[in-house]
């Protein structure tokens, strides 16, 4: 029986390609080290907030820019070794 998502994808024309075990390996130390660099600037955001409350809208927004990077760096960096 197929799953909602291999029903979908045969109705899209589209393929799953299989990702060997050194890719899921490469892929998940990606996403790792991504995660922890936004920890890192959701951490350092925190810190100026505390440190300048009265900019702290303007700190968000740089935090949330920063994340929105990282993020993008970090599928473009899966889509590399996905071979996309």
């Amino acid at each position: 029986m197929k799953s909602s998502f291999e029903l979908a994808m045969d109705r899209l024309g589209g393929t799953m390609k299989k990702l060997t075990d050194q890719q899921k390996k490469a892929i998940a130390d990606v996403e790792s080290k991504f995660k922890s660099k936004v920890v890192q600037a959701q951490l350092a955001s925190e810190d100026r907030i505390k440190k300048t409350p009265d900019e702290a809208d303007k700190i968000m927004k740089q935090t949330a820019s920063e994340v929105s990077s990282l993020q993008e760096k970090c599928e473009s960096e899966k889509k590399k070794i996905r071979g996309e």
